[in-house]
């Protein structure tokens, strides 16, 4: 990735105050009405300051003809109150391609941001901090890539959208938690192979490899997230929490998907306690996305046991604020970089939508794994 910055670093605290109105009788009737989406979350008397920051965020995203992105793993100030399109992140790359927007702000982390660059070439993407990284994205680069198609080269390689562009301009498609399995049997099947490659999470691959006929070759990179649950912790919850309904990512070891009672990608996730709605309920991934998910159910006790991902944190409503005012910070790509990965990318927004994500809870066949890495 190359990120550059449109002026030299200004958003100190005193530089972002410069930005904000005060807390008038305008910010007050423009804004109010949304403390109802965060009051779980923000006290009376921090609104306010919440509330200059939410209106100055919306004028300059109107002058500037910009949209926010927001992962379900932002904070809820982020994704309740200023994110224009939320979703997890193959929702955001779908959504990224199809916005008229001059401008994105991408309130995730880098790679999402690689992404939409990728996707929207002609359309200026701004991160608001360039150290949001990701566990995954920096488990491999393009030359181990390219050293793993010379190892296999009759092996189509499918990679997980969190890693950087010159991983995805080395690979022949990507996939998300929602559609992993989809996209691996139809790249085998157009192939006409038996066999994949599927990195950099080692997790999914196993879970995916669990759940198809196929042999999957499995690079070995992690959430630094997801890989910390474990069955005990969900036993433990369980004896704590009798009754109580846990759902697990698929980035979580197998042991944590064979302890809990659902496990997808984040929408499905989002879809399961929608449509389940039951009392008590415990999220194994990031914790904001129980956060966002308290607002919509309020009559649902969310049991805390998750961990807050340290990159996606670092976006904030001051980061935002900065990214619009000063165009920090600007991502650019190279050009047959770009054109390379793009082929990846579009190559799964080919294939139709899953009728619904990939569950993951299904009996598992056994699995056909060699790890490469």
């Amino acid at each position: 990735m190359t990120v550059t910055t449109a002026c030299p670093e200004v958003s100190s605290a005193r530089d972002i105050e410069s930005l904000l109105p005060s807390y008038d009788a305008d910010v007050a009737r423009q804004t109010d009405a949304l403390y109802a989406r965060v009051e779980d979350h923000v006290s009376a008397s921090d609104w306010p300051a919440m509330a200059r920051r939410v209106y100055a965020i919306r004028k300059l995203q109107r002058e500037q003809d910009a949209v926010i992105l927001a992962h379900n793993y932002m904070p809820p100030e982020i994704y309740a109150l200023v994110g224009d399109i939320c979703g997890d992140s193959l929702a955001l790359a779908r959504e990224a391609a199809k916005s008229s927007a001059h401008t994105i702000v991408q309130a995730g982390v880098h790679f999402m941001a690689e992404t939409s660059k990728i996707l929207c070439p002609d359309k200026r993407v701004l991160l608001p901090d360039t150290e949001a990284g990701c566990s995954l994205a920096a488990s491999i680069t393009g030359a181990q890539v390219r050293e793993l198609k010379s190892r296999y080269p009759k092996v189509p390689v499918v990679t997980y959208v969190n890693t950087s562009a010159e991983v995805k301009a080395e690979c022949d498609i990507c996939c998300t938690s929602s559609n992993a399995l989809a996209v691996v049997e139809a790249i085998a099947a157009e192939w006409g192979v038996d066999q994949v490659i599927m990195l950099p999470d080692e997790h999914l691959a196993r879970n995916v490899a669990a759940r198809t006929h196929l042999s999957v070759l499995v690079w070995q990179g992690s959430c630094e997230v997801h890989e910390q649950f474990t069955s005990a912790q969900v036993g433990a919850i369980r004896r704590r929490h009798p009754g109580v309904r846990v759902l697990a990512h698929p980035e979580c070891p197998t042991e944590v998907l064979d302890a809990a009672d659902f496990s997808g990608s984040t929408a499905a996730l989002e879809r399961w306690v929608d449509d389940h709605r039951p009392e008590q309920v415990l999220l194994l991934t990031e914790c904001s996305m129980s956060d966002n998910l308290i607002s919509r159910h309020p009559q649902i006790e969310f049991v805390r046991s998750c961990t807050l991902c340290p990159h996606m944190q670092r976006i904030t409503l001051d980061g935002i604020l900065g990214a619009l005012a000063w165009g920090q910070h600007e991502i650019t790509l190279d050009d047959a970089i770009a054109a390379r990965a793009r082929r990846a990318i579009e190559a799964m927004l080919a294939l139709p939508d899953p009728v619904t994500p990939a569950d993951f809870t299904r009996p598992a066949r056994t699995a056909h794994v060699e790890v490469v890495s």
